[in-house]
C-alpha cells in the first residue's frame, strides 16, 4: 500500500512539476561535467580468481541514495513510464524537478537490481559501471526519450547477460530515441564485460550511434569520460556490436568522410585522443612491460596484464593519486624543519612534506600555492577525488550462486579515505539512512556524511593523520573479505537446504551490520579530529 500511494502521488506532482525540469544542456554547468566517473573492467581470464570485473566511481554532485528494487510481475498490456530527472533527487520518493516523458510496454517479469544513480547490479549477475564521454553537443538531441541511467534501470530489470543488455538498449534507442550526452557504460556478467559507448544522432533525428567491443578475457579496459573503440571489426561479431547506422551517421553529419580507416572514437568523440592521464595511468600500471608512452597519439583499447588482477587491486587502483610520480600534486608542497641534536643545538634542516599537503586540493588551494610559487601544483585528474559521490568495484563469479556470484564493494564520498561496504546480487534490503540523499545539504540521517565529515577534516593535515586512516581502511576492508568467505558458506548451506528466504535475511544483516561498524568507526576518527583540531587548523 505504501508504494501504491508514493506512486500516485509521484503521478499527482509530475503533473504540476514536468515544465522544471533540467535540460540536458544545463549539465554543461557543473563544475565536473566531463571529468565525473572511472570504470575499471578485468576479462575472467585476467583475474586472479576467474571473477570478471566491473566498476563506477560517481565523481560530482549525484544522488547518493540507493535501496534495492524488487523484481515484479505485470499483467498483460502494462506500460512502463520513463523518466527524466532521477540523478539528482533526494530520497526514492522525491519527485522534485522529475519529468515523464513517455511510455513503453512492461515486461511480464523482471528482476530485482540496486538502484544507485546509475543503476548497478541485478540478481542474476549483470553488472554496469559508467562513464560520461560527452562528445559534441551538435548530437544531442533533447527530444530523444532515453537518459543513459533510464537505459541502465532497464538493461538490469530485463536482462541477465552483457549480450543481451546492449541488444535491449540498441533496440529502445531505435525505437524511443536517445535524449543524452555521449555516455560509456562497461557491462559484465559472469563471462565477459563490453564497454558500450553511445552518442546521439544529431538535431534532425532522435535516435543514437553506438559500439560495442568486448574485452578480451586476458586483458584489462578502463573507460574514463573519453571515447575509446577505435576501429570496428565488422567481421567479428564476437568482440564488436554496433547500431546498424553507426557509418551512415558520421557521413551524413560530416563526421567522417568515408575514405580514410573509420575510428568510433574519432568520428564521434570530439577528441584529439583516445585517452588522458587516468587511461595511460591504469594501464601501464597493471602492464609495464607494454612501455606505454603518455605522449603516443593512441593506447591500446585494451592490455594484457602483466600479473593477474585481483579486486582488491582494483580497490587500490580506485585509491590511486599518482604519489610518487612526476604527476602527483603534492610533490612542491614541501617545508624547511631545523635538526637538532639531543643539546637542542642546530645541526642542518630537513626537507618535509607539509602537514596540510594533500593530493585533493581545490581549485582555491591551486590557485594560492602556485601565487606563492609559480608551479607548484600543476592540476591532475586522479582516480580518487574528493568530490566522488560514490563508488563500486562488481566482481562476478560463475561458480558461486547468483545470490552472492555478484558482490559489489561499495563505498561513499571519496574512495581515497572511506572503508569499503560488500552489497550482494542477493541482497534485499539495505541501512535506512541509504535512502537519503546527502549532496544538496548537510543530512544527518543520510550515510554519506557518516564518511564525508572524518575524510574531509582529515585533509586539514593529510600528513599526520592519513597513517590513522589508511590502517582503519585497510582493517575493514580485510575484514570485510575474511567475514565475507564466512557468509558466503553459511548462504550456500541455507540455499542448498531451500532456505532462500533465510539467507536474503542473512545477506541483508550482513551489509547493515558492517555497515554501522564503519560508520561508527569514522565517527569516532571525526572525533579524534576536531579533538586535535580543536584550537584552530
Amino acid at each position: 500500500m505504501k508504494n501504491f500511494l508514493i506512486a500516485i502521488f509521484a503521478i499527482f506532482c509530475l503533473n504540476f512539476q514536468a515544465s522544471v525540469a533540467q535540460s540536458v544542456f544545463d549539465q554543461v554547468n557543473d563544475p565536473y561535467f566531463g571529468e565525473s566517473c572511472t570504470s575499471i573492467m578485468v576479462g575472467k581470464k585476467a583475474s586472479t580468481d576467474g571473477s570478471v570485473i566491473t566498476s563506477h566511481t560517481c565523481d560530482g554532485k549525484y544522488r547518493t541514495w540507493l535501496q534495492v528494487e524488487e523484481a515484479q510481475k505485470f499483467d498483460k498490456d502494462t506500460s512502463l513510464t520513463i523518466y527524466k530527472g532521477k540523478l539528482k533527487t533526494e530520497t526514492p520518493w522525491d519527485q522534485r524537478n522529475v519529468k515523464a516523458v513517455g511510455q513503453i510496454p512492461q515486461v511480464k517479469e523482471t528482476f530485482a537490481y540496486l538502484n544507485t544513480a546509475y543503476p548497478c547490479l541485478n540478481e542474476k549477475q549483470l553488472a554496469i559501471g559508467e562513464t560520461t564521454i560527452v562528445g559534441p553537443k551538435e548530437l544531442v538531441n533533447e527530444n530523444g526519450m532515453f537518459l543513459i541511467e533510464e537505459l541502465e534501470h532497464l538493461a538490469l530489470a530485463r536482462c541477465s547477460t552483457a549480450r543481451d543488455a546492449i541488444k535491449l538498449i540498441g533496440s529502445l534507442i531505435k525505437e524511443y530515441g536517445y535524449g543524452d550526452w555521449g555516455e560509456c557504460i562497461t557491462i559484465a556478467d559472469k563471462k565477459e564485460v563490453w564497454q558500450l559507448e553511445i552518442f546521439g544522432e544529431g538535431p534532425d533525428k532522435i535516435g543514437g550511434v553506438w559500439a560495442a567491443q568486448r574485452i578480451p578475457d586476458n586483458h584489462v579496459a578502463v573507460s574514463a569520460n573519453i571515447s575509446r573503440i577505435g576501429i570496428i571489426d565488422k567481421k567479428d561479431s564476437d568482440h564488436f556490436m554496433y547500431s546498424d547506422n553507426v557509418f551512415s551517421v558520421a557521413k551524413a553529419l560530416n563526421r567522417w568522410d568515408g575514405k580514410e580507416e573509420f575510428k568510433f572514437w574519432k568520428a564521434y568523440g570530439k577528441v584529439k585522443k583516445p585517452f588522458k592521464i587516468r587511461e595511460f595511468f591504469i594501464l601501464n600500471t597493471l602492464a609495464p612491460s607494454l612501455h606505454l608512452d603518455f605522449e603516443a597519439d593512441e593506447l591500446p583499447f585494451s592490455v594484457q596484464p602483466d600479473q593477474k588482477v585481483s579486486v582488491r587491486d582494483v580497490i587500490a587502483l580506485y585509491r590511486e593519486t599518482y604519489e610518487g610520480t612526476k604527476y602527483d600534486m603534492t610533490q612542491n608542497l614541501k617545508v624547511i624543519k631545523k635538526k637538532l641534536n639531543e643539546n637542542k643545538e642546530e645541526i642542518g634542516v630537513d626537507t618535509l612534506m607539509a602537514a596540510n599537503a594533500h593530493p585533493w586540493p581545490n581549485k582555491d588551494n591551486r590557485a594560492l600555492y602556485n601565487s606563492l610559487k609559480e608551479g607548484a601544483v600543476e592540476y591532475q585528474r586522479t582516480v580518487a577525488v574528493s568530490w566522488c559521490s560514490y563508488s563500486h568495484i562488481i566482481q562476478l563469479r560463475d561458480w558461486l550462486p547468483d545470490e552472492i556470484g555478484g558482490r559489489a564493494w561499495f563505498s561513499f564520498d571519496n574512495p581515497g579515505q572511506s572503508p569499503r561496504i560488500p552489497i550482494y546480487s542477493g541482497t534485499s534490503q539495505l541501512p535506512e539512512n541509504f535512502q537519503y540523499c546527502g549532496q544538496k545539504r548537510y543530512r544527518d540521517d543520510a550515510a554519506i556524511w557518516q564518511y564525508r565529515k572524518a575524510n574531509k577534516l582529515a585533509t586539514l593535515q593529510w600528513q599526520t593523520t592519513r597513517k590513522g586512516m589508511m590502517e582503519e581502511v585497510a582493517y575493514f576492508e580485510q575484514k570485510g573479505f575474511d567475514d565475507a568467505e564466512v557468509i558466503e558458506t553459511k548462504v550456500q548451506e541455507l540455499l542448498k537446504e531451500g532456505k532462500e528466504q533465510e539467507a536474503k535475511v542473512l545477506l541483508n544483516k550482513f551489509t547493515r551490520d558492517f555497515t554501522g561498524a564503519t560508520m561508527l568507526r569514522w565517527k569516532e576518527l571525526e572525533n579524534s579530529y576536531w579533538s586535535k583540531f580543536g584550537t584552530g587548523f
